[in-house]
């Protein structure tokens, strides 16, 4: 037997990824008939078509099918399936959030399961495809749908003036210089060395930021810390002396908001500092911490096993003690009126990206999320999730991010680990897979507001990775052998083009991490965290971002929430279209050495070069293209 089932194709599934709680779902399963035009339907092969059959092709099945349906972790149970002239169809609604798992059972001939692409197989056994269910009232920020972020490390931006005289802190004058990386005597990384940059520097590269297409800024922390990234917390209420004053950050935001760009902040609540005003390990605040008393206000933050040396901190690095977010005086100081959320809320941010979310427990995001929300309905939330975000097990606990009162978005790994996959390999069949897997899994609205990276603080740069450079240890990634030669780096520049190309064309919104554009080098902390080199700028590779971010800006009615429609996936080529309301925007990548030939019905314009296309369209190895009906 011959069967169609793609939950991408509305003709089976009538609506594409999740579904809300008052929302009627209608399911359709072709039966094929077994021609040689139909083959690519069967589902007992190795070929994939994830285009509709002709109905003439299909037929009215002598066998009883079900819907075999259950939410996660309970028992499945099995609803009868209509006969039609094409196959089977079944219309259903579920009324409460959660995660749920489906296949389809056929009597005397098995089950119709979820198999590569997203597409039905028959199997012996039943394995389901995954259905999320939000609430009927999640929504997410349009103002960020289809623009373009860029992520900056405050400290290795740009520098203006001068920094101040902090015990503790060691003052680089040398910008650009090799992070220090190496422990000390104690064989703890201090991360003490700052090279200053600050928010009058962002303030003063906002135009480079608007060249470049940008609409959002997602700065990483900005809050007083000991060290340069800033994820010890030192003070929730404090912008960090190093990077100016509220005064500076009331200007960034106001000039920000005159060229289109918002910001965003990293919020850090899982753990704080050692050295903050709520532990006070070494007693530089004047604060009573709750390492120095148990009758310290902020003593209820923290889990101490044995009062005070011994108590529960991030990974087990002491010098981040863990929060207990079961704390009330902890949840109301920064979900509270007046507390940290609110507070920088009040500014004008445009949201929070949540670091390790993951570590988050589940109330205290519905929490966070309802006092984000009060403040400001359009206020962003994203979280650092670094798998699928809608079957996401942390701590053993399946995790609720994407059902309504969570999050918003999510840092997209996946794809970035997809799209290094495509370029490393020419594997597109992998490349399209993953993308159709995010689809039918996420929300709609999560999709379009999905934070799309190739690179972060937190990886080696894109250049790096995709210039095939591996070292076994931090010595090796300092030492002048872990960077290219000129030929090595124009080779991998090419690639990053390619990959951009995916990255700024794929549904969500792509994020820039700061320097990328110029072509830095670097592999992990910190060597991904090197100064950005403003005196030596590769003005073909900012030029071709500039002209991306253009594009988006151009076309950001289909870029803010347009279909993804695959067209054609083979020998390294993907070749896909953003469509709504019936104007589209097509794309392809060609990472092999085959050529291809596309037969088009109209003309066509490419955005990257104005050059006119019609009645076909050369596909050249290693090539990319973005074009439009002229």
């Amino acid at each position: 037997m011959r069967i169609y089932f793609n939950p991408l194709d509305t003709a089976c599934k009538s609506t594409i990824g999740a579904i809300s709680t008052d929302e009627k779902l209608q399911l359709n399963i072709y039966h094929v008939k077994e021609t040689p035009n139909t083959s690519c339907y069967c589902a007992q092969n190795q070929d994939f078509c994830t285009k509709t059959p002709n109905i003439s092709d299909c037929f009215e099945p002598c066998n009883n099918a079900f819907l075999r349906l259950n939410k996660d972790g309970e028992e499945a149970e099995l609803f009868p399936m209509n006969k039609t002239d094409f196959g089977w169809t079944i219309s259903i609604s579920i009324k409460e959030i959660g995660l749920y798992f489906y296949s389809f059972y056929i009597e005397g001939v098995g089950n119709i399961s979820c198999g590569y692409m997203e597409l039905g197989v028959l199997t012996e056994h039943a394995h389901g495809f995954l259905l999320t269910v939000h609430s009927s009232d999640y929504k997410t920020p349009e103002w960020f749908k289809g623009g373009v972020m860029y992520q900056i490390f405050p400290d290795r931006f740009y520098k203006k003036g001068s920094m101040p005289d902090i015990k503790g802190r060691v003052q680089r004058k040398d910008w650009g210089g090799l992070p220090s990386y190496r422990p000390n005597e104690h064989g703890k990384v201090l991360n003490n060395d700052f090279f200053g940059g600050n928010i009058q520097g962002i303030i003063e590269k906002l135009p480079y930021l608007k060249s470049l297409g940008v609409t959002v800024i997602y700065c990483n922390p900005i809050f007083e810390a000991a060290s340069n990234h800033r994820y010890d917390t030192s003070d929730y209420m404090k912008i960090d002396p190093f990077l100016g004053e509220e005064k500076d950050f009331k200007e960034l935001i106001e000039e920000g908001k005159k060229l289109g760009i918002r910001v965003i902040l990293d919020g850090v609540f899982n753990h704080t500092g050692d050295n903050s005003v709520y532990f006070n390990k070494y007693g530089e605040y004047p604060s009573v911490g709750a390492y120095q008393s148990k009758d310290s206000p902020y003593y209820s933050w923290y889990s101490f096993q044995e009062f005070p040396d011994k108590y529960s901190s991030w990974w087990g690095i002491d010098i981040l003690p863990e929060v207990n977010e079961h704390s009330e005086e902890y949840q109301n100081f920064i979900f509270g009126k007046g507390g940290v959320l609110k507070k920088w809320l009040g500014f004008g941010i445009g949201g929070y990206r949540l670091d390790v979310a993951d570590e988050l427990p589940d109330f205290f995001l519905k929490k966070l999320r309802k006092s984000v929300k009060e403040e400001d309905e359009n206020a962003i939330i994203i979280g650092e999730v670094w798998e699928d975000a809608s079957n996401k097990i942390a701590y053993s606990e399946r995790r609720e991010y994407l059902q309504g009162y969570e999050l918003d978005s999510v840092m997209n790994y996946p794809l970035k680990d997809s799209i290094i996959h495509y370029i490393q390999t020419g594997n597109a069949t992998d490349l399209l897979h993953n993308i159709r897997v995010l689809i039918n899994h996420y929300p709609k609205q999560t999709v379009d507001c999905l934070m799309n990276i190739l690179g972060t603080h937190d990886t080696a740069r894109i250049l790096t990775v995709l210039g095939g450079i591996y070292c076994h240890n931090k010595d090796e990634m300092a030492s002048p052998q872990a960077y290219m030669s000129e030929n090595a780096k124009k080779s991998a520049i090419e690639k990053l083009k390619m990959a951009a190309v995916l990255q700024y064309t794929l549904p969500g919104v792509p994020c820039l991490y700061y320097g990328d554009e110029n072509g830095m080098e670097g592999h992990i902390d910190p060597f991904c965290r090197r100064c950005f080199d403003w005196e030596h700028l590769n003005e073909d590779l900012i030029g071709f971002y500039s002209k991306l971010g253009e594009i988006r800006e151009k076309y950001r009615d289909i870029f803010n929430d347009g279909d993804f429609i695959d067209l054609e996936c083979q020998n390294g080529l993907i070749f896909y279209k953003r469509t709504k309301n019936n104007q589209s925007i097509y794309v392809f990548a060609n990472n092999s050495s085959k050529t291809h030939l596309l037969k088009l019905s109209e003309k066509y314009v490419d955005c990257l070069t104005n050059e006119n296309y019609q009645d076909f369209l050369e596909v050249k190895p290693y090539s990319y293209k973005i074009f439009v009906n002229k």
